[in-house]
Order: structure tokens, then sequence, then C-alpha cells
């Protein structure tokens, strides 16, 4: 495994000296990424190909004249041509993840119908492949995310009394539990660390308020799960995420995108372990 001193010893400091030249997730591709060994640049095009994945589904709704907003590992123009090997029967590239070629297949054998339905399936073959991953931090990271999102999609099935089976994704434990389990808890007390945190999530009706919660539970889990990822991949994966986190707060409108960055600013300083 690789170590990189350099690049991460000034990591927080760009991320959290709250200037107007932030550290930015395009930085991070320009000046990190060409810097990875190729397993440790593997890890990190996992958190791009949930890129490619919108970019993908965007361009089967709306057509190879569609504008992106974003890059994630592929063009538009590389995704039309993974698009045409799956409809022309041509060989996989070996170089392409799998689950990109298994998605189209599926959804080119179909009638396609509901757009909101197939993002829930290409979004089981992303996890499913993700959690495959060769780094076992990341692949607990997506672990975690898929059992996160089952269980609160779960608590709101069965509070507006749906079939909770319905709405689960994925195979593993939890996911099995959410399914079967009965229990006001699913069975999962004592099994995932933040599931009262979640439980008291759901309750907020406050969506943006529930949002940061999340964001705020996501943050506690990669600074608990990296204590002892010091110069390694993990360690710059943690920090994108983390950039990832926020950015996305930045972007909200000028007042309440400023006030919920600093808030969320000043309770990562003074609450975790920078």
């Amino acid at each position: 495994m690789s170590s990189y001193y350099c690049l991460v010893a000034g990591l927080p400091d760009v991320l959290f000296d709250g200037s107007k030249t932030a550290f930015t997730i395009d930085r991070f591709r320009e000046d990190i990424y060409p810097s990875l060994s190729p397993a440790d640049a593997k890890c990190i095009d996992l958190f791009f190909l949930a890129w490619d994945n919108e970019n993908l589904l965007k361009v089967l709704r709306e057509g190879s004249e569609v504008e992106l907003a974003r890059t994630g590992c592929y063009s538009k123009d590389a995704l039309l041509d993974i698009i045409a090997q799956v409809k022309n029967g041509d060989a996989r590239d070996a170089q392409v993840p799998a689950y990109l070629y298994d998605f189209l297949e599926r959804y080119f054998a179909s009638e396609q119908g509901e757009p909101r339905l197939w993002a829930d399936v290409l979004g089981t073959y992303y996890y499913a492949y993700a959690m495959k991953a060769q780094n076992r931090f990341v692949s607990a990271w997506f672990t975690f995310n898929l059992d996160v999102n089952n269980i609160l999609v779960a608590m709101t099935a069965r509070k507006y009394k749906m079939n909770v089976a319905d709405v689960v994704i994925g195979d593993n434990e939890v996911a099995d539990a959410l399914r079967t389990s009965s229990a006001r808890d699913f069975g999962l007390s004592g099994t995932f660390e933040y599931l009262e945190a979640l439980q008291r999530l759901s309750e907020n009706d406050k969506l943006q308020e529930r949002e940061h919660q999340l964001d705020e539970i996501r943050w506690a889990w990669l600074e608990d799960n990296s204590v002892f990822n010091y110069f390694t991949v993990e360690r710059l994966y943690v920090f994108l995420q983390k950039l990832d986190i926020i950015s996305r707060w930045a972007k909200l409108d000028s007042e309440t995108g400023m006030q919920r960055y600093n808030e969320l600013v000043d309770n990562l300083k003074s609450g975790l372990n920078l």
C-alpha cells in the first residue's frame, strides 16, 4: 500500500481554512489523483463512478445531445460508446466496471419504464460492485451507506404502511433483517451502531435538518473508522468524502448555504478530531 505523507499532511488546513481558495473536488482530481498508485486510484474511482451513474441515466433519458453538469470517470462520449457496445452486442471492455454493462443489458432487455426505478436498479448494481472493493475501508464505507439508506427507507415505508421488502435493496444481513423483522428496531439494536441516531432522524419532518443530521452521521462514521489511517489512500478517501459533504451544503442558496456551511464547519472543528 502506498503512503502519501506530503499530500495528507496539508489536507485539514486546505479543507477547513474558510478562505475563498477552498480546496475543491476538481482540484483534488488535478493535484492529488495523478499521484496515486493504480490500485489506490481504483479506490478513488468508486467515488466518481457515482457521478457516472447519474450521467448514464441522464444520457439514456435525454439522448446524446444532453449536457452533463460534471464528469465522473467517463466522458459523455465514453458513456455513449459503452451504450453502443451493449446495443450492438460487442465484447465488454475489461477496463470498464462490469456493473455498468450488467445494468445496460438489463435496461435494454426490458421495456425500460419508470426512471426512478432504474435509478434504484443501477444503485443496486453499483453498491454490489463497490462493496467488493479490495480496500476494506472503502468496501465498509459503501456497506455502511447501503445500510443507512435501507434503514431510513424501511422506517419510512413502515410509517406509511408500505411493504418494506419492496423498497429495501441489496443482499446483506441488514437488508435481510429489514425485509423480515417485525420488531420496532428491525432486530438491529446492538448490531448497528447508528440505529438510534437514524431513528431520531426519521422522526424529523424538516427535510433540510434531516439531510444535515444524515451528513453528521456519515461524517462521524468516516472519523470513527479512519482513526488509524494516517498517510494512506483511506485518509485521502475520507478527505474527498468530507469535501463532498461541505461542497453540497455550500451549493445551497447563499444565505442558508453559508449558514449551514459555517455551522457544519464549526461543529466539526469543535466536536471531531480533525
